[in-house]
């Protein structure tokens, strides 16, 4: 399925970003408790349990405002390829991404200023540190 862009977007399971989450005493004594009676296996996987409930519970908010915003959602890869043809089409993109944003190694920071006009991303953006350099007043 590819997007508005024309651009296929692409999941790959198993990528994980690392979050930091500070929570008062009680509440972590509780979790260890949890842990310690079999509930979850590590403090990790109580609060990856509770961060999908919580994502359930809104899934329809999630989905009116992906839509509402016109989101990808997942792993968007842009290739240089990609990015050669946004370019040769006489058009500029908005990266608007729920997840990870990617833009390959070989992409030049010429080429992603001429194919990028802005950079949305809620979760995480990989990007070459030249081509990151570059868009920098462009990340939102």
């Amino acid at each position: 399925m590819t997007n508005e862009k024309g651009l296929e977007p692409r999941q790959r399971a198993g990528e994980t970003e690392k979050m930091t989450v500070n929570v008062g005493v009680v509440d972590l004594g509780q979790v260890d408790l949890l842990v310690q009676e079999g509930f979850y296996s590590n403090r990790s996987d109580l609060v990856r349990t509770a961060v999908r409930n919580q994502l359930a519970l809104h899934a329809d908010t999630v989905r009116q405002t992906v839509a509402r915003r016109t989101l990808t959602v997942g792993l968007q890869h842009f290739s240089r390829a990609d990015l050669e043809r946004v370019v040769a089409a006489g058009q500029r993109l908005q990266v608007q991404v729920v997840g990870l944003a990617r833009i390959a190694d070989d992409v030049t920071p010429d080429l992603a200023l001429a194919a990028i006009e802005s950079v949305t991303v809620l979760g995480a953006f990989q990007a070459p540190a030249a081509v990151r350099r570059a868009l920098s007043d462009r990340i939102h």
